[in-house]
């Protein structure tokens, strides 16, 4: 199985022959991003950490839709929208919200955490587990939710 990246060149490969300018920008600059993120830390990214940037990439999309939704400008809410959903063509299966509520009582129970003050550690544990396949800030809340009993 080809690796994120030679998929990502591939996908680079194809929109170019293909004309499609848009995916192409798109591609483009997710393959930007890895190589910065590769010259700046001097490393050859594996698939995790190529997953990290677009997680990261996801996110920075649906901030702006919604800024451009806020402004009024649906013209460029349908680009990033369009960007998001490539972006999250290479990221792995998202998990549901019962899924990573199971993954974060399992965690709390490990990690023996009892009030908030242990969500440090709670959260500390979870990420890994969850890193590319579930949203950062509904983990947060699921956990915070739990050791609060609510």
């Amino acid at each position: 199985m080809a690796t994120l990246k030679e998929r990502i060149s591939e996908d680079m490969k194809a929109a170019m022959k293909s004309g499609d300018k848009n995916r192409l920008s798109a591609i483009r600059m997710l393959h930007a991003a890895v190589r910065k993120k590769e010259i700046d830390d001097r490393v050859d990214l594996d698939d995790a950490g190529i997953i990290k940037i677009i997680g990261s990439l996801a996110k920075q999309c649906q901030d702006s839709i919604e800024q451009f939704k806020a402004g009024g400008r649906q013209d460029l809410v349908d680009k990033e929208s369009a960007e998001l959903k490539l972006l999250q063509g290479y990221l792995p299966a998202q998990l549901s919200e019962a899924e990573l509520l199971k993954i974060v009582e399992s965690t709390i129970a490990e990690t023996g955490a009892k009030t908030p003050k242990d969500m440090g550690t709670v959260m500390k544990a979870l990420l890994p587990k969850v890193s590319g396949k579930a949203d950062g800030k509904l983990a947060s809340q699921l956990v915070s939710k739990r050791l609060s009993g609510a």
